[in-house]
């Protein structure tokens, strides 16, 4: 009976636990909403949250939960959004060029910036930005300012995004011309 005992608690020291696999991932709160349903008696309120989840290597996520009370909607959001990561093409620290991504009302253009830049952007388009890993970048926000719609326009123009290598192929170019311009005079000098 000892041998096993001592068997389990091997199996159990082996699997992989699940919340080291959570801590690899970085979240943020964009927005949480109080939200009614109009019912018989009343109203009924809840919470809508927006969480943003990445890897900070080019993997975002966006999760929208629900709920009558604010940790059960983020536990809700967090899960939702880890079920949906999606990989986005980044060049080193930014995109590689500009897009506008639109979703409901908002807009929201990306235009890549050189290193040392940082992040100009604000609001839901920060949040996103961070969590894929994107270090310099240059944005505006245009037309609706709803949280969730800009998040999700940011996730929609990251996600039409093409890596360099991709764009030369379509093109028929060379993979050095279709880099943004500091990297092009980066290689040349060297």
């Amino acid at each position: 009976m000892a041998d096993n005992k001592g068997e389990r608690k091997q199996r159990r020291e082996k699997q992989p636990r699940r919340d080291d696999d959570r801590e690899e991932l970085e979240e943020r709160v964009v927005d949480i909403r109080r939200v009614a349903k109009v019912i018989k008696g009343g109203r009924r309120f809840a919470f809508r949250t927006v969480v943003v989840v990445g890897d900070g290597k080019g993997r975002v996520g966006i999760g929208i939960g629900k709920a009558r009370a604010v940790p059960d909607s983020i536990r809700k959001a967090n899960e939702k959004a880890r079920s949906q990561l999606n990989k986005m093409s980044l060049v080193e620290s930014t995109i590689p060029y500009q897009i506008t991504g639109e979703y409901g009302g908002a807009r929201v253009f990306l235009k890549p910036a050189a290193p040392g830049t940082g992040i100009v952007a604000g609001g839901g388009v920060r949040a996103v930005l961070e969590v894929v890993g994107v270090k310099n970048i240059l944005t505006k926000s245009q037309g609706s300012p709803n949280l969730l719609n800009v998040a999700m326009a940011t996730l929609e123009a990251l996600g039409r995004l093409h890596s360099p290598e991709q764009l030369a192929a379509m093109r028929g170019k060379d993979i050095q011309q279709v880099r943004p311009v500091w990297m092009r005079r980066a290689k040349g000098a060297q």
